[in-house]
This record gives C-alpha cells, structure tokens and sequence, in this order.
C-alpha cells in the first residue's frame, strides 16, 4: 500500500453511491491493520494532497487514532520518534490559515494527540506541553489548536463521566501528578496570556480558554485560579457581553471544586463579595441566557455551602458551621430572586439549590424566625411560578407547554417538600390563600383562581393524611382542609368557565372524596357540574374527555366512601339527564353527541355503577338497567341489518365499528359489578343474558367477521366474569359458532375465552367439555397444516402464536379438568399427547417448549403414579424421558439464551417427577435399559443419576453443563 491508495480512497470517499463508500470503508479497515498503514496515512495527511478532501484526512486521523489505541503503547523508538515529527508536523499546519482544518478535523487530531500523550508524556516526551505551547506564538489558529488538545487530555485522563478501567485511572493519577510537578505553573500562564492577548479580537479564544480553565480547576490548585489576576480578569469579562456568560460558567467551575469545608466557604464569600461590590447580581433587564448563567451559578454557591455546613456540622465544629450557615442564609435572597424570575430556565437553574435548603432545614432541631421567613417567602415564590402566563395555549398544547408542565411539576416538588417541613404553615397560608380568592372569582384573572384550586388539590399529595384525617363529621373539629373543599364548591367557582380552572375543579372533588362522607348535602352540586355544560357538556373536547373519566371515579369513590343511600335520591335524575349522552354514535346520523366512543365507555360503566351500588331493590335495578342496555340492543339490531346488505365496503366498515362499540358498551357496563354487588344480587342477569342472545348472530355474519367476532368474544369474556351457571346453556352456541372455519388469529383470539371458562367452571364444564374438546383440537391441527406461502411472514407469526395458545389450552386443561383427557379415546389421547411431546421436542420456540414440559411434568405426577392412568409409564418411558434428551441436543436449542434455560429447568423437574413417581424402576430403566441405547458410558450416566437425585436447582444447573459438554 502506498500514497496511490489514497489516491483511490479519495474518489471512492467522494463517490455518490453507497457501494464505492462501502468499498472506501473496507479500505480503512485494511489500512488499520497493516503494520505501516498509520504511515502512509499520518504521510497522505501532511503532505497537502489531500488538503481539500476532509473525508480523506478524517480517514487518515481514524487510521492513526487506531495505532495509537491499539498498538502505539509498546511502539519501536523509530515509530515513536515518526509518531512525534508528524503531530508537530500537523499542528504546524493547522496554525496556517491557509492549510488549516475544519473543526471537526482538528477534533479528531486533537484527540489523537491526546492518546498519544497519555503514553509519552513521562517517558518518552517529557517536554510535551513545551513543545505544545512553543507554537502558540503562531498566531489564533494555534492557540485554538492547543486549546482542543487540553479539553482532549481533560477527556482522556480527568473527565469523570467517561469510564475507564482500574489501569487506567492509576495511570491518569500518575499523569496528574506529574502534570502538577512539571508544568501547571506554565498553563496557567498560558491561559492568562491568551485571555490578555486576545481579550478584544478574538473572544472565541477568549470563551474556549475559560472553557478550559473550568475543566482543569478540578484538579489543580485552587491558588491558580482565586488570586487577583485571574479575579480581577473574570470580572472584567462580566462586563463584556460576548464574555460574561463563559466568565460566568468559568466562576461556576472555580467555586464548585472540592475542598475542605472552611476553605470553600472562605473562596464563596471572597467571590460574593467581590461580584456584590461590582453588582453583578443587579442585572434587571438583562437577557435570558446570561440571567441563567447567574441562577446557575448561586445555585453552585448555594450547593457548596450547604454541603461545607453538613460536613462541619457532622464533625462538630459549631464556630465554622455557624459561619457557614449564615453565609447561606445570605445567598437565600439571591436564590428567590432568580427562583421567581419571569423566565422559567432562569428559575429552574436554582431549584436545587432551593430543595437541597428544603432538605437541610428537615435537619435543624428548629427553624430561627429567619429562617422561618425564607421558607415562607420560597412559598410565595413558588406559588407565583406556578401560575399559568399569559401566552399558554390551552386547547393547541405545543413544546412551550410542555416545558412549563414539565417545569411545574418540579416547583411542585419543592411544595411537597415545604409541606413536609412546615405543615401548619402551608396549611395557613394555602387557607388563607383559597378563601380570598375563591369567593371572588368573579371579578379576578382565571390564572388567579386555577392556582388556588391547584394548590388545594395538591394539598392531598403533599400532606397524605389530609385525605383521611382532615375530614370531620362534626363542624366543630373541621380541619383547614374541609373548610377549604367546602368554599371550592358554595363559592360556585366552577361556573368561571376556563378550561384550566375547571379542570382542576374536577380533578380536586374527585381526590378529596371523603370529604363528601362528612357534607354530603354538597353532593347534588357536583352531579350537577359532572353533567352540564360545565363538564360533560362543555364545548372543549379536552375537558369533555377528562371529566367522562373523572365522573366515574367520582361515583366510585364516593359509592365506596359514603353510604349508599347518599347518593340513592339522584340516581333516577342523574340517569334521566345522562340519558342523551348514552345514545350509541351512527355512522348514519353523525355523532348524536359529543362524547368519542372511548369517553362514552366511561360513561356506561357510570351509570351501571350508580344503578349497581344503589340501595333500591333488585328489581328496580334491573329495571333501571335494562333501561340502560335498550338503546344498545336497538343500534345493535339496525347495524347488523344494514351490514349484511350493505355491498360498499367502507359503509360495511363504518356499520361494524358501530356494532362493535355497542358490544364494548355493554361489556363495560357489567364492570358496575363487583365481588360484593354481583350481577345475581342485583337481579341483572336477564338484562345482560338477553343481550349475549342478540349478541350471537353477529357471528353468523361473514361481512367484517373479525371485528364483530372480536365485540362478542370481549363480551363473553365479562359474562364468564359476572355470571355464574347462567351463562352454560349460551356456551355450546358461542363455541360452534366462533369455531366456523377460522383463520389462525380468530382460533388464537378464541382460546384464551376457553381457556377463561375451564379456569372458572372446572368440574361443571368438562361434560361440554369433553365433547367438543377433539373437534377443538381437530380445528386447530388443520388450522395449523393449512398451506401458506413461504414468504408470508405474517401468517407464520400468527401459526407461532396459535401452537402457543394450544399448548397453554391443553395446560388449562391438565390443571383443571383432567377427565376430559381421560375420557378421549386411547387413539385421540396418544394423539394429543404427541402433540405434546413434538412442541418439547420439535418446535424451535422456548416459550411453547417451556409449556409443553410443564404439562408433560402435571401428567407424570397424575398419571405416572402407581395409580395413575394405565399404559401411561410405558408412554413415560417410551416417549418423555427420549423427548428430556432430545430438545436440549436440538442445533435450535440455545443454551446461552435466557428462555431456552427455563425451558432446560422444566426439562430437568420433568424427570425429577419421573423419578419421584417410579422411583428405583426409573433408575434401573436409565442405567439398563436408556444410556446403553444412546451410546451414554457408564461413567456418564453413573454421574447423570447422582445429580439426578439432588435438588432441583442443583440439578439444573448440572444439566447445563452436561448439554454443553455433550453438543461441543
């Protein structure tokens, strides 16, 4: 290889189409390889060929970048020497404007450069840094150059954010030290030097300098950086405008270096009083970014002494830490101010700081007044942040709004934590807060009010036994809290109309439901604004939405809070009101109501659990819901009809969508029931029975077959839920119809329903059971021999899935009801019981696998008993034990997978309960009769039945081994 490879590399680089860039990329591969291939490529870079070919030169950096990583470290002297002449080769260049790089080239040879200096500094190039900064006399282009080279050292050898082995950090801590031996005093003056030089021409260097003094002053002496002309100098570039925000960054890195705790507190104030003496922090109507460099930096000042006043006070020294603690108090002021800066980045560059003094506050024995003033003052702060401005857009939420919800959800934080602090100072002021403004929302701003209510509903969060402690029957012990619900909802405050403040209204009635245990005369007011143009009715879908979902929970919980008789009076008025909204959604008439189709589920599941929980008797119940459930049964009927005549597809489409959501309707009405209020006591089995009889013929319908198939299995899924034996005699129907030549998704979909039964109705099911059991499997197995095109990814994922869902099936059917196997013929029993033995065996999918040798494990500890099924140990000993040594032996079976190993663990409890149930018999069949069959030596098979007979996990974990050994 030579310099007219690169040559080649250059033409295939600028090449358009990805083979020759492909081409390009092996070639750097070969060149990284070869011995001298960094050569040709350090020669291809200095050399000026390639001056205008930045591919190329990355390329010849990325060659020499791997030498110097793989193989530079144990480098001939030859290639050292080489190695050095062209680096200094390199930044010769890179100081011409002429012959300079782009950015992200001299990156690249910065962090070579790096690499190499991690390997050369102490031995073999001592004067390193010298040599460097020899060439800073050539002009901006090489101080820029030395400038990256720093930051590239920082990342190698101090970053710690960049992991590196216990090797490396020892040579890092050798490199530093020798660094501070030999040279720090020079890059300090270095660095001086250059900010002096360039301060008024060239402030990129100026900026990228006091980057790099940041970087370093974590681990050089805090004498380089806090003495007067380095001060003197950050504070000069405070006042210039292109400066001040890297000066300030620059202060930030100084001040935040670990030190012991007297002498960190000493550098703060020295700071602080020289940045107060030049009112620095007086910067009104300065511009954002700069106002954020500020908030960071108190909020660095804040951290430091707090934590130098833990470490003093941990260790006792009262003097010190009283010092220090007054030092903060001092900084508390600075850190409001930037905490309640109109600009929330301003603001949230202190919130730690302001948590941190939260948390440090929780640690005093008392609060001094002083102390007690700031955190009611960060209170007031943070109540003010919390409010919306003006330019929120409520109804058209972009990433502006989602930054200050994501930022109100950290001010909240600090609420939380101040409530923590200060419980009955919070409750006070968020009280005195509320009923000021609440009563007057009338004549004040809507962002006004939301906060108020915000605040209460946050109440709940920040003080968790206000949700059960805080609410009194008796007036005279009511709490602040109930106090402030009851003024939440007689000031009528959630007629404002805002979409912000009815929202929280809602949200907060719902949190606080205990209160209404206490005044349920309040609870008519609420129904009310649940169901008028103030919540379901109003015009934002947004709040529509929410509220459907927050009525529900409303009813709910207060059902389970209160009496059941405290909302008995409203049911048949809320119900008549509600009845609009209960109509289904047709594609023929447009929507006959605002709500979407997911928002009016909730609204069904409301009325059944206000119908449910009710204390009138069952049979106005079920009158009340058949009332409800008519309107379903009506839609349902009408789109069935349309749909089988219907010929346009998309009208076919429009009238299943509508017959499935009326199914999903009724399904989500029948969770008003519960354990204790079943469909049978409230005397609704007839309403929902009726319904699954109208339900069925929508499986006799071929158009649109898998959504409606879908609605009706949904269905049937809650009836096995909620009914007991009413539901058998609709079995037998559902179960022949879904099974009407079914596709291998439908089948899938379906098993779980059977599965659903079998788990409930046990014995009471297998005489249905097990007539229609062999037809099921029959089913299956020609669902799954179906011919399919070898390309059809899609059809073999869902086959996958259905021999998954039949081999679950046949376990349901194992641990539940077991004479349905029994009772098959021998013929179909073996049958099914191959197919079992073939999913352990042959299938390569862990999980079918895993299910097939627990199944095979159940039978063996039923059947292989001495009082277990006839014939079955020969089919033991014929057919598991093989199957428990062929599958691991399988080139599919990989023992390195997670899965596969779980599949080993049921293989190995498999034969445990071999031997568990036939005990000396399985021992001599191994040793006699299986081992010597297999060509397994005795030795083998000796130790295989002694860790057979330890524990299981042992046993397992042996069995690993032995399959490794044996594939290998």
């Amino acid at each position: 290889m030579d310099d007219m490879a690169l040559q080649g590399l250059a033409s295939l680089a600028m090449a358009p189409d990805a083979e020759s860039q492909n081409r390009a990329v092996h070639f750097v591969e070969q060149l990284k390889q070869s011995e001298d291939g960094w050569k040709i490529c350090a020669h291809g870079f200095t050399s000026g060929n390639y001056h205008q070919n930045d591919h190329v030169k990355f390329f010849c950096l990325q060659v020499c970048e791997h030498y110097a990583k793989q193989r530079y470290q144990h480098a001939m002297p030859e290639n050292v020497t080489a190695m050095k002449a062209f680096l200094l080769s390199c930044l010769e260049l890179e100081s011409n404007v002429a012959t300079q790089s782009k950015p992200f080239i001299r990156n690249k040879l910065a962090q070579l450069i790096s690499l190499v200096f991690v390997h050369d500094f102490q031995q073999r190039w001592p004067m390193f840094f010298a040599d460097i900064m020899s060439t800073l006399s050539r002009g901006p282009w090489a101080v820029d150059m030395y400038l990256r080279i720093l930051m590239a050292i920082d990342a190698e050898v101090v970053d710690r954010d960049i992991a590196h082995t216990a090797e490396e950090a020892q040579r890092n801590s050798l490199i530093k030290d020798a660094m501070r031996e030999r040279c720090v005093n020079d890059l300090a003056d270095s660095w001086y030097q250059i900010m002096t030089t360039y301060e008024m021409t060239q402030s990129d260097l100026v900026s990228m300098c006091l980057e790099t003094v940041g970087h370093y002053v974590s681990w050089m002496d805090i004498g380089f950086f806090a003495n007067d002309r380095m001060v003197s100098l950050l504070l000069r570039f405070l006042m210039n405008e292109s400066l001040r925000e890297f000066s300030c960054d620059c202060i930030h890195d100084i001040i935040s270096k670990g030190m012991e705790p007297v002498a960190k507190t000493s550098l703060i104030e020295s700071f602080m009083t020289v940045l107060d003496s030049a009112g620095i922090f007086k910067s009104e109507g300065e511009d954002s970014e700069f106002l954020c460099k500020l908030s960071k930096l108190i909020n660095g000042i804040g951290l430091g002494l707090i934590s130098s006043w833990q470490k003093l006070s941990k260790n006792g020294v009262c003097k010190n830490s009283e010092t220090t603690l007054r030092a903060l108090e001092a900084k508390v002021a600075y850190m409001l101010r930037f905490l309640g800066d109109d600009d929330d980045d301003v603001s949230s560059a202190v919130i730690e700081f302001a948590t941190e003094y939260i948390a440090m506050m929780k640690t005093l024995p008392s609060m001094s007044v002083v102390q007690k003033g700031h955190i009611e003052g960060l209170l007031f702060t943070i109540i003010k942040k919390l409010k919306y401005d003006e330019s929120y857009q409520f109804e058209k939420e972009g990433e502006e709004e989602a930054e200050f919800q994501e930022y109100r959800k950290q001010v909240r934080v600090i609420f939380n934590n101040i409530a923590s602090l200060d419980t009955q100072m919070i409750l006070l002021r968020i009280h005195e807060l509320v009923s000021q403004t609440l009563p007057r929302w009338e004549s004040l701003d809507f962002r006004d009010v939301e906060i108020a209510i915000t605040l209460l509903y946050s109440l709940g969060e920040a003080i968790p036994a206000s949700h059960g402690q805080h609410f009194s029957g008796n007036p005279e012990k009511a709490s602040a809290l109930q106090d402030m619900m009851r003024t939440l909802i007689t000031s009528q405050v959630s007629r404002q109309g805002h979409f912000a403040v009815l929202l929280q209204f809602f949200e907060t009635v719902v949190r606080y439901d205990r209160f209404f245990v206490c005044e349920p005369q309040h609870i008519p007011e609420v129904l009310m604004a649940f169901l008028d143009e103030r919540g379901l009715r109003n015009s934002s879908p947004k709040v529509r939405s929410r509220v459907a979902y927050l009525f529900l929970r409303f009813v709910k919980s207060t059902n389970l809070s209160c009496p059941r008789t405290h909302m008995t009076p409203y049911l048949e008025d809320v119900l008549k009101q509600m009845q609009d909204l209960l109509t289904v959604n047709s594609p023929d008439n447009g929507l006959s109501h605002s709500l979407s189709d997911s928002d009016q589920l909730f609204i069904y599941e409301t009325a059944s659990t206000l119908v449910v929980s009710s204390s009138v008797e069952p049979e106005k119940k079920q009158v009340l819901m058949k009332q409800l459930l008519m309107p379903i049964a009506t839609k349902f009927n009408v789109m069935l009809t349309k749909l089988t005549e219907e010929q346009d597809e998309k009208r076919q489409q429009a009238y299943a969508d509508c017959i499935h959501n009326a199914i999903a309707l009724a399904s989500r009405a029948s969770k008003g029931f519960s354990g204790q209020q079943t469909m049978k006591q409230c005397g609704c089995v007839s309403a929902f029975t009726e319904l699954l009889s109208i339900f069925l013929a929508a499986l006799e319908v071929t158009n649109q077959r898998a959504s409606l198939q879908q609605g009706v299995r949904q269905y049937l899924h809650r009836m096995v839920v909620c009914l007991e034996e009413e539901i058998m005699p609709f079995l037998p129907e559902a179960m022949e119809r879904l099974l009407k030549q079914p596709d291998a998704r439908e089948l899938y979909d379906f098993l779980p329903l059977v599965n659903q039964i079998i788990m409930k109705f046990k014995a009471n099911i297998s005489p249905f059971l097990t007539q229609v059991f062999m037809p099921l499997v029959m089913t299956i197995y020609q669902v799954l021999s179906a011919p399919s095109d070898h390309n059809d990814h899609c059809s073999a994922e869902e086959k996958k899935l259905l021999q998954r869902g039949y081999f679950l099936f046949l376990s349901t059917i194992v641990c539940n009801c077991l004479d349905v196997l029994k009772a098959q013929s021998m013929e179909n029993l073996n049958q099914v019981l191959m197919s079992l033995i073939q999913g352990a065996v042959e299938l390569p999918d862990p999980q079918s696998q895993k299910c097939c040798f627990s199944t095979l494990k159940k039978l063996i500890e039923v059947w292989g008993c001495k009082e277990g099924l006839p014939g079955f140990p020969a089919f033991i000993y014929k057919e598991i034990v093989p199957a428990c040594f062929m599958a691991p032996m399988k080139q599919t079976f990989d023992l390195a997978d997670g899965q596969t190993t779980l599949v080993l663990g049921e293989c190995a409890a498999c034969m445990q309960e071999v031997l568990q149930q036939r005990g000396q018999e399985f021992l001599d069949f191994l040793k006699g009769d299986f081992f010597p069959s297999r060509g397994i030596n005795q030795e083998s098979g000796q130790c295989y039945i002694t860790n057979l007979q330890t524990d299981l996990k042992s046993f397992r974990s042996w069995l690993k081994k032995f399959f490794l050994q044996a594939k290998s």
